[in-house]
Formats: C-alpha cells, sequence, structure tokens
C-alpha cells in the first residue's frame, strides 16, 4: 500500500506519492502543484470550496465564510469551539479534517490509488516554547488525518524533509543548514551529506512565518487609516483615551478575522465611532466589520508586501472599504515593519547551530526553503550569521513534500 505524503501548510498545501525511487508531485489544483490551504463555506450550505476555488468565491462576493490559516490553530481550545460555517456549527477540527479528506480523495482520483497511510510534514514547533501545546497540536493533526480517512500516520519535521532533497545543492562532506520559512513557523535543520545520503544533526523551529510579516505590515501601515492609533472621548469625565488595539489585531491575523464578523463586533465598533476624536477613520473600520472585508484587506496588505520585497514602491488598495483608498509601502517601510524578526530569527539560527555544536564557520551551504524564504530580508540574516557560506535555493513551495516523498521509502 503506497504512502501518501502531505505537506499541510500555512499558506500552501502539497502531495506527492514516490514513484520508481523519485518523487511524483499531485496536481491537487489543475496545472498546480501546490494548493492555497483555505477553505470556503457558501451562507446557504452549499459544498465546502478549498484553495483557489475558494479565495475565487470570496473575490466574487459569495455570501459566507472564508478561513485561512487553519494550521496556526491546532493546539488551541480556539480549534474545538463550534462556530456557525456554511448553515451548521462545525469546529475548526472538522474544517481541517474536511481540507485533508479533500486533498486524500484529490489524490486518489489522480493516481487511481487508494491510500491508507499518510507521511506528514510538521514544523519542529509548532508553538515556541510551551512542550504541552506543541504536543497537542500534533496530536490534534493526527486525529484529523484519522477523521479524514487514513488508517495510520507518521510525522516528519519539515526541515529535515528539505535536506533530503538538497543532495545536489550542499558540498559532499560538509555541514549544511536548511532555513525553511513558511507561512506560520520558520524551521531549520543542519545536515551532511556524505556519498549522496543526509545525515540530519539538529533541527530548531520557531513560530514565525509569513502571516506574521503580513500582520506586522498590516498594523503599521494599514490599520492606522482605520483608526488605530486614535484616541476616543470619555462618556464620563474630562481627557482622552487611546482607540483599544485587539480588534485590529485580530483584523490583522488571518486565522481570526472571520470570528469578527458577529453583532458583538460591531456594536463595539458602532460605539467606537460615536466616541472617536477621528470618526472618518473609525467608520472605515465599521465598514470593513459590516461588510466582511477583512480578508479582501489581508490579500491587499500581502501583495503590498510581495510588491515592496521586490525594491519597488508598492501599496496596499483598500478600494474595497472606501473608493480610492489606499496606502503606499516603500521597501523602507516594509523593512521597518519587519525589523523586530530580525533579532528573532538571528537567534534561532544561532541556537540551531549550536545544537548542532558548529560555529557559523562550519555551514558551507545554506538552503533556502519555504515561500516567506522569499523575502529579501531572510536572506540578509542568514548572511550577517553565516557570511562565508553560499546560499541556494531549492524548490520554495515543494521542498518539504519532495523529501516527505523520499522519506516514505
Amino acid at each position: 500500500m503506497p504512502t501518501l505524503a502531505i505537506d499541510f501548510g500555512t499558506s500552501n498545501s502539497a502531495a506527492a506519492v514516490l514513484e520508481g525511487g523519485a518523487p511524483r508531485r499531485i496536481a491537487l489544483e489543475a496545472g498546480a502543484d501546490t494548493l492555497p490551504t483555505a477553505v470556503f463555506f457558501p451562507a446557504d450550505g452549499g459544498r465546502m470550496l478549498i484553495g483557489t476555488e475558494a479565495a475565487a468565491a470570496l473575490i466574487e462576493g459569495e455570501d459566507g465564510r472564508y478561513m485561512r490559516a487553519l494550521k496556526s490553530v491546532l493546539g488551541t481550545s480556539l480549534l474545538h469551539e463550534a462556530r456557525p460555517f456554511g448553515g451548521k456549527r462545525r469546529t475548526l477540527a472538522e474544517v481541517v479534517t474536511g481540507f485533508v479528506a479533500e486533498v486524500k480523495a484529490r489524490a486518489e482520483a489522480a493516481t487511481g490509488q487508494r491510500f491508507a497511510r499518510a507521511l506528514s510534514g510538521r514544523p519542529v514547533h509548532f508553538h515556541s516554547d510551551d512542550p504541552a501545546r506543541d504536543a497537542q497540536a500534533e496530536c490534534d493533526l493526527h486525529a484529523c488525518y484519522l477523521a479524514a480517512g487514513f488508517e495510520a500516520v507518521e510525522f516528519r519535521f519539515e526541515p529535515e524533509a528539505a535536506a533530503l532533497t538538497a543532495v545536489g545543492l550542499a558540498r559532499d562532506g560538509k555541514l549544511g543548514l536548511v532555513v525553511d520559512i513558511g507561512g506560520g513557523t520558520s524551521d531549520f535543520s543542519v545536515f551532511r551529506v556524505t556519498g549522496g545520503q543526509v545525515e540530519i544533526v539538529a533541527s530548531h523551529g520557531i513560530r514565525l512565518g509569513g502571516t506574521d510579516f503580513d500582520q506586522a505590515l498590516s498594523l503599521a501601515e494599514a490599520m492606522p487609516l482605520l483608526g488605530l492609533g486614535g484616541q476616543l472621548t470619555r462618556t464620563l469625565g474630562e481627557g482622552l483615551l487611546p482607540v483599544p488595539k485587539a480588534i485590529y489585531v485580530d483584523l490583522a491575523t488571518w486565522a481570526k478575522i472571520p470570528f469578527l464578523y458577529s453583532r458583538d463586533t460591531e456594536r463595539t465598533v458602532e460605539d467606537l465611532v460615536r466616541h472617536a476624536v477621528e470618526p472618518e477613520k473609525l467608520r472605515r473600520l465599521e465598514t470593513t466589520i459590516r461588510e466582511r472585508h477583512g480578508h479582501a484587506l489581508a490579500f491587499a496588505v500581502e501583495a503590498g508586501k510581495i510588491g515592496a520585497n521586490g525594491g519597488a514602491r508598492a501599496g496596499i488598495d483598500m478600494g474595497m472599504i472606501a473608493p480610492g483608498l489606499s496606502h503606499p509601502v516603500t521597501p523602507g517601510a516594509l523593512a521597518a515593519a519587519l525589523a523586530p524578526f530580525r533579532d528573532v530569527l538571528r537567534g534561532a539560527l544561532y541556537a540551531t547551530l549550536m545544537q548542532a555544536g558548529t560555529a557559523p564557520a562550519g555551514i558551507g551551504t545554506v538552503v533556502l526553503v519555504g515561500g516567506s524564504s522569499l523575502m529579501g530580508m531572510i536572506g540578509e540574516v542568514v548572511s550577517e550569521v553565516c557570511p562565508g557560506a553560499r546560499q541556494a535555493r531549492a524548490q520554495a513551495f515543494t521542498a518539504v513534500v519532495d523529501g516527505l516523498a523520499l522519506a516514505s521509502a
């Protein structure tokens, strides 16, 4: 019975199988090696849409509930809270299960094979510095795989899987370092290639990824146009109060956006508008919540991040909230928003090298993996820590699933 390799990612997922000793990626969508990890539940109770179909339904304005970054809720109580989605109450665990079940069904349809076993990638740490929650996250994902129809599931650290694909990138007998920056986590493995065989020396990871970069840019550049940083008058007494930040943090967090669409949130924002020193900005927040523009705004922020990362002046198009509303994003503004993460990443890299018992000079090649590794900041931090290492790029979005397929042997 063949094993299905699955890279269940925060932003994108992929599946592969080993054929003739080599990975064969399975197109879960027509002409694509990866599938956006996103779902959409039509309000009329129609079938759950996944991947680009889910995003298309959102963009086309269909009435329903869109969700992304499902992986980030593993190991949290939010995963098991029942909420109304698509005409019935469901838990996010059921949503993850439905997504995995659809991946399984599509892989079986594409290959003509039945998959009872899965080898799934997982970050080194789902949750940094919280072993209990980290263990719970794997248990949660394991349960979802079983509920989706798999009879057996095993897990492998994502950077260790990616290292298996680096045989042709690293120098034989020398230490290499995988830097895997995904949508929700950053993972690192020191490895050695000897005679075509990969030995894992040490692995480490932190809960930091592309969705955190999106959140930081959104809070710094987009949310002030919706009232973040503003002031409120007091109902009683004199003086001013700051506009509460919590609602903006949730609005800038992919996994929490759907839960803002409630009458309780609308009432809270209505009260903020009444007391705002700059009510026109808070009315934009009101429009965003009432008309459910949170995900469209998040996509616009992500597009601004990608554009500015290319070294050009980009922008965050907020025309869905108010006609003509937009905000420029320069490379400098992006760098300022992401600056706090540089030390975090630098510290994680040094921690990985310490676990491996090697100095930075001992690393001959750094292999960059994961969609968020395309951010210029990542290469810069790697150069600061390992200035003598050669940087090489694996397949950013598929190195992990390719490695999982190889490991399934």
